[in-house]
């Protein structure tokens, strides 16, 4: 099963930028027909690009979220995602977890929308931070896995300063639409809690590479 393993260690929301009832008030989402759904068969790269991209635009019915890469530190993890998202491999699927408590994260990248969806293929961890206090910053886009070396299409957008462990590939840091996932943040977890559904249906619409 992809999943984050929850950190012991609670730190303070800090919402960058943004009061919560700002963020809130910015954000609009549209209705969405987007459900969970099987994955699209997409085979993987061999090697590699030598050419990585620079940034993906996450289109949403909540707004557009611009992740800047972080280049040559993961080239694996960029060629594989941006080889799923040149395929259409995210298009309609659901942003399915929402961590409120301990970590503070939205977690996107499965299809199926159950958490335990994939594209059937894996590859190395790569750029993994320091096992120290807020080493995934508000900000930050990683991928979510259940192991070591098993990276797949889960990635998680973290909309406040979160401590883990020092597990988790780090590929990216959203340059436009924070607000975005902190407004999602805001609205909470179905059901109550801290780990859960979002209160806020979101859909990737389309994830574009450049």
């Amino acid at each position: 099963m992809k999943k984050l393993i929850a950190a012991a260690v609670v730190v303070t929301i800090t919402l960058v930028g943004l009061t919560p009832t700002q963020a809130a008030a910015k954000v609009k989402c549209t209705p969405t027909k987007a459900v969970g759904h099987t994955e699209m068969i997409v085979k993987p790269a061999e090697k590699p690009s030598t050419k990585l991209p620079k940034t993906f635009t996450l289109t949403t019915n909540c707004g557009t979220i611009v992740i800047t890469t972080v280049g040559n530190k993961a080239p694996w993890t960029l060629t594989e995602m941006s080889t799923l998202a040149k395929a259409g491999y995210f298009d309609g699927s659901l942003c399915h977890r929402l961590t409120t408590a301990g970590i503070y994260v939205l977690q996107c990248g499965d299809p199926t929308a159950t958490g335990r969806g994939g594209p059937g293929f894996s590859y190395p961890d790569e750029n993994l931070p320091a096992n120290a206090l807020n080493n995934y910053p508000a900000g930050t886009v990683a991928m979510a896995n259940s192991g070591p070396g098993t990276n797949g299409s889960q990635f998680f957008l973290v909309f406040a300063d979160t401590s883990l462990g020092p597990d988790y590939t780090i590929w990216g840091k959203i340059t436009k639409g924070l607000d975005i996932v902190q407004a999602i943040a805001k609205a909470g977890v179905k059901g109550g809690g801290g780990d859960g559904t979002p209160n806020t249906t979101v859909a990737l619409t389309k994830v574009r590479v450049s």
